[in-house]
């Protein structure tokens, strides 16, 4: 993963939760109106679909940032198990 440029891995991440966020904020506004969820706040009704969007941003970002992070110790167990096999089959 390290072969990976900086700017692509977060691309990777940022490109997938924004669509993702889009898709949730158009879900999420159309079954809750917002204008009722934040009523204790002054905030607009294009306010609160920006909130929501940038907070549903934030969770798919978080979440693909864990799934990249837990796929690294994979590949360094599945490179040291190639490794074993490979040092097995040669003293065989």
């Amino acid at each position: 993963m390290n072969a990976i440029p900086l700017i692509q891995r977060v691309i990777a991440i940022l490109w997938p939760s924004f669509i993702m966020a889009g898709v949730a904020t158009v879900l999420f506004t159309t079954a809750f109106d917002p204008a009722v969820i934040f009523f204790d706040y002054d905030i607009s009704r294009i306010g609160s679909y920006s909130v929501c969007f940038f907070l549903f941003w934030l969770f798919g970002a978080v979440t693909a940032t864990a799934t990249c992070y837990f796929l690294k110790p994979c590949e360094a167990m599945n490179k040291l198990r190639e490794r074993q096999q490979a040092e097995n089959s040669g003293s065989v």
